[in-house]
């Protein structure tokens, strides 16, 4: 059999190498995810000299490689690192929620724990935010048709040390019912965290939304039907919802008071186990 790589003799020629462009070359730039399919080990650039490129994995250790290794992954596909060329240092590019974008992020199987939120909405404006980090740390969000279903979730989730369960709720403030329902399930396992609106539309920056304030609501009106009256919006729940979430673009467009509560909660179900 002949081979159109080789020619009449396999052994003539230098057929270690593969042929000229056959695997493409890709500036070692910092913050580009690959993976040395000889180890397993997947990481960020964080760190490349003349003859070696140093990667980071998400728990923060670091490896090096040598640059003349060819055969990293990137997105599944092999590749050879080279040194970037010289040049203005570029800005780390930010996610949404303000952290440092992976690149080439390659899907990952999903971890165990949880994170729950009370509703669609919820989770659109969490997947809105916190999307990039939550797929580069395999955790998938679920949302709850009430709070009141929080128990019995936790009950057949069965939490436990690598297999932690966070809630967001709304309105979780001293003496409501979710925070009696948060004391129900706590655990060293499970943790519920929540904000002080009565509704994630509120957790919204007014100046998000092109109003100057989130109008009060009377008692017994509900409130997102409420909220659509006062502004003279003519939205269904939904379609004011949409025009809403249109208006986030990053972290800066929320509140403090859910910020720190959804980073509390990814850090929380990453953690390693003890």
């Amino acid at each position: 059999m002949r081979s159109k790589d080789y020619g009449h003799d396999v052994l003539a020629g230098d057929w270690r190498r593969p042929r000229r462009g056959q695997i493409p070359e890709v500036p070692a730039e910092r913050d580009l995810v690959v993976e040395d399919p000889s180890s397993g080990f997947c990481g960020a650039v964080v760190g490349c000299e003349k003859d070696a490129v140093t990667l980071e994995d998400r728990f923060g250790k670091r490896r090096v490689f040598p640059l003349t290794q060819a055969g990293f992954l990137l997105d599944g596909r092999p590749v050879t690192l080279v040194r970037p060329t010289a040049g203005r240092p570029e800005r780390p590019p930010r996610s949404a929620s303000g952290s440092i974008a992976v690149r080439g992020l390659r899907a990952q199987v999903a971890k165990e724990s949880r994170i729950y939120v009370e509703g669609v909405h919820d989770a659109e404006l969490v997947e809105r935010i916190w999307g990039h980090d939550l797929r580069v740390e395999g955790v998938v969000v679920e949302y709850l048709e009430g709070v009141d279903d929080l128990p019995a979730i936790v009950a057949e989730f069965g939490p436990g040390p690598a297999r932690r369960l966070g809630g967001l709720v709304d309105h979780l403030v001293e003496g409501s019912k979710e925070s009696r329902i948060a004391a129900q399930v706590a655990s060293p396992h499970v943790l519920v965290t929540g904000h002080p609106f009565i509704d994630i539309w509120a957790a919204v920056k007014p100046s998000a939304v092109g109003i100057p304030a989130w109008p009060s609501v009377p008692r017994g009106v509900p409130w997102k039907e409420g909220v659509i009256a006062a502004l003279g919006w003519d939205l269904a729940p939904g379609e004011a919802w949409q025009r809403i979430l249109s208006g986030v673009g990053s972290y800066a467009d929320l509140e403090p008071a859910l910020l720190g509560r959804v980073e509390e909660l990814i850090d929380f179900v990453t953690a390693p186990a003890d």
